[in-house]
């Protein structure tokens, strides 16, 4: 198995039970928090059933209680409670010392995608387990070499090495205005306004685009305002009898100076980790850097004085 990210942590459990030995790669250890969840109990069925609004005061609770963690990503030094909590569910899962040492990581909590399971420690533990912290040399026919000259016999490789983020092989096939690929519109890194709508691509929207991803929260709600945004375009374009909208660059321009400018100083450009949330010039193009809720009201209405509409005979 190589790689120990959000994958691994789900897989490595579960096949663990299965193998006969299992080689765990590490690069960079995360940082896990318990799961805490618990048995649905029968009163809290009942209530949540025969209760009005219960679902709802429920969900807003659940809300409220991901939200507020928003303010250690913003300030690394509200993260020492989240420290405090990995290290004694660490401390408590892993009794071994030299073990628990391998999987301390060495920069500030939530600086990489914090983790979060009750079952992938205790399955590092077993017998069939050996945690390598070298690198992967080379792949042969039966056996992996690791940078260290140590060859391991094996008859799968699991690759949990992540994915692409910052620069999405999609955006190659993705053409705008006179034939400009978006991948090409997007160096040296991405951007869109509101994360959804892109200058000198008419009429393409996107979910999950740019900066809309979290840490903290539900990325549901990010998706569910992106929506509301674009359903909200489409009335304003039926209603002028538009056919073609595009976001000017000007406001796409300004949008992501003051986004980027919020990123300074919070966990993840000042955590002291590499991580897939950066691209190659070191700016986080991927998360959003404030609260949820503060997106959506940005996205609750169309505003159309950021686009050119138009008619394709006009165009």
């Amino acid at each position: 198995m190589i790689g120990t990210g959000a994958s691994a942590i789900q897989f490595v459990p579960q096949i663990q039970p299965q193998v006969g030995t299992l080689y765990l790669f590490q690069r960079t250890p995360p940082w896990v928090v318990p799961r805490l969840d618990h048995q649905i109990t029968g009163p809290e069925h009942w209530l949540l059933r025969r209760t009005p609004f219960a679902p709802a005061i429920v969900r807003a609770v659940l809300y409220w209680l991901l939200e507020v963690r928003v303010l250690g990503f913003k300030n690394p030094r509200f993260m020492k409670a989240a420290d405090r909590l990995a290290r004694w569910h660490l401390r408590r899962q892993i009794p071994d010392s030299e073990l628990r040492r391998k999987l301390t990581p060495d920069y500030t909590i939530g600086c990489k995608r914090i983790l979060v399971s009750d079952n992938y420690y205790p399955s590092l533990r077993e017998p069939n387990v050996e945690l390598i912290t070298a690198g992967v040399k080379k792949v042969r026919k039966r056996s992996v070499v690791t940078s260290e000259g140590t060859k391991l016999d094996v008859d799968t490789i699991i690759f949990g090495t992540g994915f692409h983020v910052t620069d999405p092989p999609i955006a190659a096939r993705i053409r705008g205005r006179d034939g400009r690929r978006l991948d090409d519109a997007w160096v040296p890194g991405m951007q869109a306004y509101l994360g959804t709508t892109v200058a000198g691509f008419p009429n393409l929207f996107l979910l999950l685009g740019p900066n809309t991803g979290l840490g903290h929260n539900s990325m549901i709600y990010m998706i569910e305002s992106q929506l509301n945004y674009v359903i909200d375009c489409l009335r304003v374009m039926r209603e002028r009898a538009a056919d073609v909208v595009e976001v000017r660059e000007e406001a796409q321009s300004n949008f992501n100076e003051s986004l980027q400018a919020a990123m300074h100083g919070t966990v993840w450009t000042a955590g002291h980790c590499k991580s897939w949330y950066l691209d190659d010039s070191g700016r986080n193009t991927t998360l959003w850097p404030g609260w949820t809720f503060r997106y959506r009201r940005h996205t609750r209405r169309f505003d159309p004085d950021k686009y050119v509409l138009a008619s394709r005979a006009q165009r």
